[in-house]
């Protein structure tokens, strides 16, 4: 006798949540020729609306370096520096190192689930030498929800593979400290940073990786940021750049064989 099996192929469309006052509600969504959002960021407090549409829409920002990838052309990249806004920072408060083939790809906020997203599009297709990867602090603040320490290691990780599969060489930068998060005030950073500083390291070592450990250089007795080298405690300042910055170029390197 022969077996009837009946398949679902299709069903009907799950509601769009809808956010009263939302002036994006009806943005497409799904697979989309053009994923870029049409709206620029609102002034005057829309942050948060802001955020829920990214996270949404454009859940890694995708859209952010696109237009300055695209005018990259034939270039050469050197290092692509992936990370959040302490990475989305250097640039605004050090100009002058971001030459010579290093080129930032901070965006302020991230988590590693993002920074995964985006990895394809702004580190591989722009093919650099090496990328540097710092990431973490947004994960332990749960910018983006709830992880296990173990997820964001294993995000950085799929990074990291991803780059050497793709022959890129791998800096992975230690989380700076924090001893507290203004945004996230009820989050104790600081044994977790120390757990994800302390794979990192081993991580890198293990897969002949360079391990940067700017985490030594700016951390204080509290384990926080010394003072006058961050504007919150967790954004270095111009100072806190100028320490980071020879660090970065021995990293690049050691890594690189001193190209």
């Amino acid at each position: 006798m022969a077996l009837a099996v009946s398949l679902v192929l299709a069903g009907p469309a799950l509601a769009q949540t809808k956010v009263p006052g939302d002036p994006y509600a009806d943005d497409p969504v799904g697979i989309v020729a053009d994923p870029c959002p049409q709206h620029p960021a609102p002034s005057g407090g829309g942050w948060q609306m802001w955020n829920l549409h990214m996270l949404t829409r454009d859940f890694g920002q995708l859209c952010r370096y696109a237009a300055q990838n695209a005018t990259l052309g034939a270039q050469k990249v050197r290092v692509v520096f992936m990370g959040d806004s302490i990475t989305d920072n250097w640039i605004n408060l050090d100009k002058g190192f971001f030459v010579d083939g290093l080129v930032d790809r901070g965006i302020s906020g991230q988590t590693t689930p993002q920074m995964l997203v985006r990895f394809h599009r702004d580190v591989l297709e722009l093919h650099p030498a090496a990328v540097h990867i710092m990431a973490g602090t947004n994960d332990i603040a749960g910018n983006t929800g709830a992880a296990t320490i173990a997820t964001v290691e294993g995000n950085i990780a799929s990074m990291a593979e991803l780059a050497r599969a793709h022959g890129i060489k791998v800096i992975l930068a230690s989380v700076p400290p924090a001893a507290a998060f203004p945004w996230s005030p009820d989050k104790q950073p600081v044994p977790q940073i120390a757990a994800i500083n302390a794979w990192l390291k081993s991580y890198a070592r293990t897969n002949r990786f360079t391990y940067l450990d700017y985490f030594s250089a700016l951390a204080g007795s509290d384990r926080g940021m010394r003072p006058g080298l961050s504007s919150d405690g967790v954004h270095p300042t111009a100072a806190g750049y100028a320490i980071m910055a020879p660090l970065a170029r021995a990293a690049i390197r050691q890594t690189l064989g001193g190209r």
